[in-house]
């Protein structure tokens, strides 16, 4: 239940949260140094993220809620985890890495820190393996994927652990483009420095869904402005769960219906083509994060 609560808090984040003041440029395949520059903006994120949580919520805050000590301790470290992750790759990017930024994230206690916790993993696990193909030097591609077991086991712990849902949602984790994941993260951006270099990501259109939290099966309507999204053919809903991506139609009132055998985290985008992959699938509206739960009896799709 927690675990749900997760994604839609961070629904209503996006749907609350003006849009960050950054920089893009003209689209074209990533440099590696562009990668980094990307990789460094979502780790500063979940850097901010855990040094501002864990400086408002104290011992006595996590032992209200009804968590044991070593919760607290075990965030303390995932503190210290991204911010050894922001020092190696402001230290490989040199006078390339980008600042700061400013910050809002939207959590008031411990159990609402920890749900936000295990969406920020998620997503950034989900980051690193999409960006993964983008990357030419080998050397580059071992060290991300290093990162990448980590944030995925922290997201595994948060979701298990903490939020006693499932460790993992299937056989396969999600890839997500780096404009997918943009507009998840970016929602959390106030405004960054003028000086940043630009980022290679592509700004979406916003898109709620309601219910927030459905069910296989269930029929979604989907929530966004369709002047900033110009298409006159069929538009579909992609489902992106696990390497694979199912599509379905999106009707003229905007509804469509969850498909069959997706389940855990499950990500939605407004798409107008049916492209195999998730990262080969180009977006029309950024992604709608959300939580179909399974019982530890249930098989993998």
């Amino acid at each position: 239940m927690l675990r749900s609560r997760a994604l839609v808090l961070l629904a209503a984040a996006m749907g609350v949260l003006s849009a960050p003041q950054i920089t893009q440029r003209d689209m074209a395949k990533p440099t590696d140094t562009e990668v980094l520059q990307f990789a460094i903006t979502l780790e500063q994120i979940e850097n901010a993220f855990y040094h501002e949580g864990l400086d408002k919520l104290d011992a006595k805050a996590f032992e209200a809620a009804g968590y044991p000590p070593w919760v607290r301790a075990r965030f303390e470290q995932i503190k210290e985890h991204e911010a050894t992750h922001v020092a190696f790759l402001a230290s490989a990017l040199g006078p390339a890495a980008p600042q700061p930024c400013t910050y809002n994230f939207p959590y008031n206690d411990p159990k609402s820190f920890a749900a936000l916790s295990m969406a920020l993993e998620t997503v950034g696990a989900s980051a690193y393996i999409g960006a993964a193909q983008l990357l030419e030097n080998k050397d580059t591609l071992t060290e991300a994927a290093s990162i990448l077991g980590v944030e995925s086991r922290q997201a595994g712990w948060v979701a298990s652990a903490v939020l006693k849902g499932s460790a993992w949602d299937g056989p396969f984790e999600t890839p997500l483009s780096m404009d997918g994941v943009f507009s998840i993260a970016s929602q959390f951006i106030v405004s960054c420095p003028e000086s940043n270099p630009k980022l290679m990501v592509d700004t979406l259109p916003k898109l709620a869904i309601e219910p927030g939290s459905p069910h296989n099966g269930e029929s979604v309507k989907f929530k966004f402005d369709h002047k900033e999204v110009k298409h006159d053919g069929q538009l579909f809903v992609a489902w992106f769960d696990g390497i694979f991506v199912q599509y379905s139609d999106l009707s003229q009132d905007d509804t469509a219906s969850v498909p069959d055998g997706v389940q855990g985290t499950v990500y939605a985008a407004v798409v107008n083509e049916k492209a195999g992959t998730p990262t080969a699938q180009k977006l029309l509206t950024g992604l709608a994060m959300f939580e179909i739960s399974f019982p530890s009896y249930a098989g993998n799709p």
